[in-house]
């Protein structure tokens, strides 16, 4: 961001927004704005946020703003910065002894800037809200019950993918939808199984991998299997994941989705 010269404050180098998140998902089935009440930026916001990024911050972090060592704001790479919460507060109060300033936005202009960042710069994306990863990590292991069937850093059963990494491996959007409708956004190598073998053994689990010849899973006891196609008497894909929408609120998916983004594996 460019230095302001009639204020007072600095910026660090990201943004931070306590308004709420866009989720219009609504284009591609998924959840509508209504639902959501007002925790959403809206295509205006994500657009208006283009003009003040522009105007205020691309001299400094570049038009795609990856020119600031260890920031790019359009991937959501921060130094410190995780939740919009935290982005506000760089905004406004600035960062690194003034060499991020702060700026005295407007809240619609701050607002903006924020959606359009987390819309990974695309004008007509789609943003999403990044919540407290503190309270997600408690969310993820309590009312959420992620952790009932998914593994991190070596905890956690194998039942459903291990999530130590994901954080680098899909983008705020992808979680939320994993998160608001699994069965949209699920690979389909991960799809649960339902297999009958010729002696008679019903195994279910979840695909790891699969040939022309042979399928390997993790069962429903999270045994690793290896089954030759020739021996099945049937062997069945769901078109449903094993795991139904979650029933947190907007808040709660926001900050479940800022601690899944802490997940980037071992260091």
């Amino acid at each position: 961001m460019k230095h302001p010269k009639h204020r007072d404050s600095v910026w660090n180098g990201r943004p931070q927004a306590v308004l709420l998140a866009f989720l219009t998902l609504s284009a591609s089935g998924i959840v509508s704005a209504q639902e959501l009440g007002d925790h959403q930026y809206t295509s205006e916001a994500i657009q208006a946020g283009l003009r003040v990024y522009s105007r205020e911050c691309a001299l400094c972090h570049g038009p795609q703003g990856d020119l600031v060592s260890g920031i790019n704001l359009a991937r959501g790479q921060f130094r410190t910065a995780s939740s919009d919460d935290d982005l506000r507060s760089v905004i406004t109060e600035g960062r690194a002894q003034g060499q991020m300033p702060a700026f005295a936005l407007r809240e619609e202009e701050l607002s903006g800037v924020i959606a359009y960042i987390r819309a990974g710069f695309d004008p007509d994306g789609v943003a999403i809200r990044i919540g407290d990863p503190v309270r997600g990590r408690e969310l993820f292991t309590g009312k959420g019950r992620c952790a009932d069937c998914h593994r991190v850093n070596g905890e956690g059963p194998r039942t459903a993918p291990d999530l130590s990494a994901i954080g680098v491996m899909r983008t705020p959007a992808i979680l939320q939808l994993n998160l608001l409708d699994p069965a949209a956004a699920v690979l389909p190598i991960n799809r649960p199984v339902r297999i009958v073998t010729r002696s008679e053994e019903t195994i279910t689990g979840r695909r790891l991998n699969e040939d022309t010849y042979t399928v390997q899973l993790i069962d429903s006891e999270e045994r690793l299997r290896s089954l030759q196609k020739s021996e099945l008497v049937s062997y069945e894909v769901s078109e449903q994941p094993s795991k139904q929408p979650t029933d947190l609120s907007s808040d709660e998916v926001a900050d479940v989705i800022g601690y899944l983004l802490t997940l980037r594996g071992a260091p």
